[in-house]
């Protein structure tokens, strides 16, 4: 972690979060306003070697350069969602990152994305921010090769990821097959823990389980890859887990099953929800999505605020074959995630693709 001494505390006489509307993936466009927007935009002719690019949602495009290398290329980027500048440019970084993970492959390198107002934020800070990226990048074990920066309104920081994958072993977010069983390998919370912290309600404990699940690479990535009856690997961000969910179903023309009883949730962030620290982003994503979602009788307000709930640097999200349920897990271990659980089923679609949650 960094050098905060408290869970508000900035290197600046503001508060990181106090410059921005919204934070983290939060700050994604809501999906149903999203797909207004891209709807009857022009889609040029892709060319052959192009193996992924906007159709399905997936992490990131990539692009064939040989029989034995594809280029995996992402960008990522957003607003403070932490005060802590250090910490901010960390998990920035590592979300960023994460998506070149999902789709099976190892990174190679990365640019800066750097928006700041630098008429209100000290030079100090940003170079804390940067100094976080570069700390995530070592761990990663890439370079940040060059960026971009611009004097804006609010704080953006971010990447442009890069990294390379075998073609065959792409990992793509519309492939999950009937009779999968989902994995997913982070509890889920983040966005409740946020909309404390920015009220002052985190405590030190909430604060120090944020920054660590945050900030957790997501390296099991090529590894789950490889792995023979892994069918879909996606990770779940800004659209929260219904919604990452839902792009496996929409894409392979099936119906997912969550079984919620069993969705790992981070220390006290039920008891947060029921509170009313939760993020703007998740009644949003209800909205964009919710009547693709049968939930069951009796489902709270507050457990639909979880399921919606928008994750920064979430977990990864694996649709596999229930024989590989046990090596997956045992991947997930391997690579330092500890709570990851078989929590839910591919189902068939019989034409309609959508999410059902039980209990």
């Amino acid at each position: 972690m960094g050098e905060s001494t408290s869970v508000a505390s900035s290197t600046s006489s503001r508060r990181l979060t106090a410059l921005s509307h919204g934070g983290g993936c939060g700050c994604k466009i809501a999906p149903g306003l999203l797909a207004q927007i891209l709807r009857g935009t022009a889609r040029l002719p892709a060319p052959p070697e192009l193996l992924v690019g906007i159709e399905t949602s997936d992490d990131a495009a990539v692009y064939r350069l040989n029989d034995e290398q594809a280029l995996v290329a992402t960008t990522d980027f957003f607003m403070p969602i932490v005060d802590d500048p250090f910490e901010f440019g960390r998990i920035a970084a590592t979300n960023a990152i994460s998506d070149v993970y999902a789709m099976g492959a190892r990174p190679i390198m990365a640019l800066a994305i750097v928006g700041m107002p630098i008429e209100v934020m000290p030079v100090d800070t940003i170079r804390e921010i940067l100094r976080g990226g570069e700390a995530t990048c070592r761990t990663a074990g890439i370079p940040i090769a060059g960026g971009h920066t611009i004097d804006s309104v609010e704080p953006i920081y971010g990447l442009v990821a890069l990294g390379l994958v075998h073609p065959s072993r792409i990992m793509r977010n519309c492939s999950a097959q009937p009779g999968d069983r989902l994995v997913l390998g982070k509890p889920l919370g983040v966005g409740i823990y946020s909309a404390a912290l920015k009220k002052d309600e985190l405590d030190a404990a909430g604060y120090e389980c944020m920054i660590e699940t945050t900030t957790r690479l997501n390296t099991a990535g090529p590894a789950l890859a490889a792995l023979e009856g892994v069918h879909a690997l996606s990770d779940v961000t800004g659209f929260g887990l219904a919604g990452h969910a839902l792009e496996f179903a929409r894409g392979a023309g099936c119906r997912l099953r969550i079984e919620w009883s069993r969705v790992p949730l981070l220390p006290d962030v039920r008891a947060l929800a029921q509170r009313g620290f939760v993020t703007g982003a998740s009644a949003r994503n209800w909205a964009g999505y919710g009547e693709e979602v049968q939930l069951p009788a009796g489902f709270s307000d507050v457990e639909r605020a979880l399921l919606t709930d928008p994750q920064t640097s979430g977990g990864l999200l694996v649709s596999c074959a229930p024989g590989a349920v046990a090596p997956v897990l045992e991947v997930f271990r391997q690579h330092g995630f500890g709570n990851a659980v078989d929590c839910g089923a591919v189902l068939e679609g019989n034409g309609a693709a959508g999410l059902t949650i039980v209990r």
